[in-house]
């Protein structure tokens, strides 16, 4: 099929509910780019936002100061990322107290790549969280109140031999303690849909929350699924074709083609959709636009 099935888009987000994922600032640059990149989606009330987390102390450390940043300045509610890469459980707890410190109930525990990147077998740092099952458990020992998010994989993890071992693991980090997973972007939503069902089938029944990536540059997208082994339909390239050095049309076609999957997966029965925002707010802000998630003002003057 070339694209998404046709949607009615009736009740238009009325019963759409939304969250965003940014990632921490390296630079003073990407500091400030981060900031307008909040306070442009703050009006769109998500459910949460999340920000992420990468090995090494000084990541750590910028993701904390964000977090608490969003907690201080914003109405938003941050969920705290967390991994198991290159920190012991020690390092890992302590950033966890200082997290819930300032007032974090909310964490997303995911096992994370090996520093090596892509495609290196990730190796357990000694005295550390094994994977993300132990990782959520800790978290629950910490403070059994805590909101866990997990990953989910509609096309598996790479590193799992198959389909039944991948929904083996996400079961495990329910039977610890999650309460809600987050996919792995994807493009085919029958590819969704058929996951969803093997996960149901298997018992597990959080909300499974469908990741959301809108295709900023195609070249880059593409080489970003391959990495995660997330198909690329024909179709999706095929509506970008041409479009390499025009900006312009290239973020109206993606914000149409994320648009016309969200409505199909709404037509599916989903109503929660997770926003790999790349820290892109102007492109966001237009899918939520298109599917209805708009200011209380515009939405309260579109009623009037």
């Amino acid at each position: 099929m070339n694209g998404f099935r046709k949607s009615r888009q009736s009740g238009l987000g009325q019963d759409i509910r939304v969250s965003f994922e940014f990632f921490p600032p390296k630079s003073d640059e990407m500091a400030n780019r981060l900031w307008s990149t909040i306070e442009r989606l703050q009006p769109l009330q998500p459910d949460f936002v999340s920000v992420t987390y990468g090995a090494g102390g000084s990541t750590r450390e910028r993701t904390v100061g964000t977090v608490g940043r969003i907690l201080k300045d914003s109405t938003l509610s941050p969920a705290a990322h967390l991994t198991c890469v290159a920190a012991t459980k020690n390092e890992v707890d302590a950033v966890i107290h200082q997290l819930r410190d300032l007032g974090v109930r909310r964490f997303v525990a995911l096992r994370g790549d090996d520093p090596a990147g892509a495609g290196v077998a990730f190796k357990p740092t000694p005295g550390g969280y094994q994977s993300s099952v132990d990782l959520v458990a800790g978290l629950k020992a910490i403070d059994p109140e805590f909101d866990i998010t997990v990953s989910a994989y509609p096309e598996k993890h790479p590193d799992s031999p198959d389909m039944h071992t991948d929904i083996d693991m996400l079961k495990r980090k329910v039977d610890a303690g999650a309460t809600r997973a987050i996919t792995q972007f994807f493009f085919d939503n029958d590819v969704f849909e058929r996951y969803l069902e093997r996960v149901r089938r298997a018992g597990i029944s959080i909300p499974i929350v469908p990741g959301i990536l809108p295709v900023y540059d195609f070249a880059k997208v593409a080489n970003f699924a391959r990495a995660c082994k997330a198909h690329v339909p024909a179709w999706l390239e095929d509506r970008f074709r041409g479009l390499e050095s025009d900006v312009e049309t290239r973020n109206l076609v993606a914000a149409a083609v994320v648009a016309e999957q969200v409505f199909d997966l709404v037509e599916r029965g989903l109503s929660d959709f997770h926003f790999y925002t790349m820290n892109r707010p102007e492109l966001v802000y237009a899918i939520c636009h298109l599917i209805g998630i708009r200011p209380r003002e515009t939405v309260a003057t579109l009623a009037a």
